[in-house]
């Protein structure tokens, strides 16, 4: 049994990810967006106050997480991983059940492609739809947290998923 932490920017394919590696591997996926857009459509808040919905469905997200790996489930966290203290998080969360910490970070460092996937999805109440700034894409690609002595893997997402979805299972199968 595993806990996967997800990474990556909004649009670098950590859905698709997560969703692959649920079918092959029966895990359950605790996705923020959905946590996230579900709160902001029943409290009405939207952009109003979305920082708020942020906290606190970060909050539901990991309630949901541990009642999945207390009940013996394998977990796979579909968020970007902007904060040192999701990885604590994350990883006492493995530790408490006994269960194997991955991580795993969907790289994709093209602000182009990013926008072209972005403005091509069907995006939830709480996603971004564009990325108005070169600048802060930069910043924002290279600022997510990784696990300091962890061994983790972060795949160039730019790629077709076929082309290292093998390798991501080998990870965090082993």
């Amino acid at each position: 049994m595993f806990f996967l932490q997800m990474s990556g920017f909004p649009g670098s394919g950590k859905s698709t990810l997560a969703q692959l590696l649920a079918r092959r591997t029966g895990a359950v996926i605790v996705d923020h967006d959905v946590v996230k857009s579900a709160l902001m459509e029943f409290m009405e808040i939207q952009a109003v106050d979305a920082k708020t919905a942020g906290k606190i469905s970060y909050g539901i997200d990991w309630s949901l997480i541990d009642f999945h790996l207390s009940i013996g489930h394998a977990v796979i966290f579909d968020s970007p991983c902007l904060y040192a203290e999701m990885l604590g998080k994350g990883m006492r969360l493995a530790e408490k059940y006994n269960v194997k910490y991955k991580y795993v970070e969907c790289y994709l460092n093209d602000f182009e492609k990013i926008n072209e996937r972005l403005k091509n999805r069907n995006p939830k109440i709480s996603q971004i739809q564009e990325v108005l700034s070169e600048k802060i894409f930069s910043v924002a690609v290279d600022s997510s947290e990784k696990p300091l002595n962890v061994e983790h893997l972060i795949i160039d997402s730019g790629k077709p998923v076929d082309s290292y979805i093998d390798e991501v299972l080998d990870y965090i199968l082993k």
